[in-house]
């Protein structure tokens, strides 16, 4: 019996180190890119079939790690995420083009998801930046860029600062171009104390605040006779909170504040846009049909009563129209 005990306590010592260990591998794999930077860094020397084999993050000009999602083959759809959110928020659209025979591209911008959360550079022409990095080191060309919300907003920067050279059709979906912001020739925005109480309830309770905008005007939970889904409600909380409490701050001003009407301007390749009607978020008239007459070759599609959040309340209708799009 003695001898039993003897084997028996380094035995289970043995199984704790082993589990503590399992736990902080899969810790180490939740953390943003410059942890894990000597094996996943993707460098713009390495070959193609490196990135889409061995790494799933790429360094920027600045040393900010992006993490990115590779999936299937054929024409590139690159997909720019909203506020506060991740690369994961496409998850439904990447399965649905990767399904069809393209090869379906997005990161998480710096700060946010698991890139790593920089204290500068969550601005606009950073994040385009970010972006140009992704597309030369993934070596993407004839592609089709969509963006969401503030991901519209990253869109319109980066075609402004770096042409549609590697762009053949853009989506802007419940997009905050032209400008959010209230100004003397923008009268259609918001007031700046709308966004200054956003970086307030930020600063107060970030994560109380990250489950108020989910549960009410983002996906239209707040509206008369509306069914919340607590999945989506989840799902919006656990990708912003796993963002950098100073860069997603940050960018509160950049989606805000940036004026992209010359980078609209610029865009010279057919656009699709669509809009909620009842966007409570991004209001359509200063958004989506401004944006529609300062694009040249674009198309307008607006979901009746639909809110900010479309891409999950409207997938199916979303999906097929993108699809379509993506195709003709």
């Amino acid at each position: 019996m003695k001898r039993s005990k003897v084997n028996e306590q380094p035995t289970r010592r043995k199984l704790l180190i082993g589990g503590a260990a399992a736990a902080g591998g899969l810790a180490a794999a939740m953390l943003p890119g410059t942890v894990q930077a000597s094996t996943a860094v993707a460098s713009p020397q390495a070959s193609k079939a490196d990135h889409r084999h061995f790494s799933s993050y790429i360094s920027s000009k600045d040393g900010t790690q992006l993490y990115y999602k590779d999936w299937g083959t054929g024409r590139p759809v690159v997909f720019c995420h909203g506020w506060p959110l991740s690369s994961d928020s496409w998850e439904s659209q990447m399965m649905l083009v990767a399904s069809h025979g393209f090869r379906a591209v997005a990161h998480d911008r710096r700060g946010h998801g698991r890139s790593s959360q920089p204290w500068n550079g969550n601005e606009m022409d950073t994040y385009a930046d970010d972006l140009a990095t992704v597309f030369e080191t993934l070596g993407l060309k004839d592609a089709v860029l969509v963006g969401f919300s503030t991901g519209g907003g990253e869109v319109a920067r980066y075609l402004g600062r770096h042409g549609t050279r590697r762009v053949s059709k853009v989506v802007l979906v419940s997009a905050v171009p032209p400008l959010m912001l209230k100004t003397s020739t923008n009268v259609g925005g918001l007031p700046i104390e709308v966004f200054d109480g956003l970086r307030a309830a930020q600063l107060a309770n970030r994560s109380q605040f990250y489950k108020d905008v989910p549960s009410g005007p983002f996906y239209g939970f707040n509206r008369p006779g509306a069914k919340p889904s607590q999945g989506l409600i989840d799902s919006w909380w656990a990708q912003g909170m796993q963002g950098g409490h100073k860069n997603t701050y940050d960018s509160i001003k950049a989606f805000s504040e940036t004026d992209f009407t010359e980078d609209l301007k610029k865009i010279d390749v057919p656009t699709l846009i669509i809009h909620g009607e009842d966007d409570q978020i991004v209001p359509i008239d200063a958004a989506g049909r401004a944006s529609a007459k300062l694009i040249k070759n674009s198309k307008l599609i607006v979901y009746p009563g639909a809110p900010h959040g479309l891409t999950d309340t409207h997938k199916d209708k979303f999906n097929a129209d993108l699809l379509a799009f993506i195709q003709s």
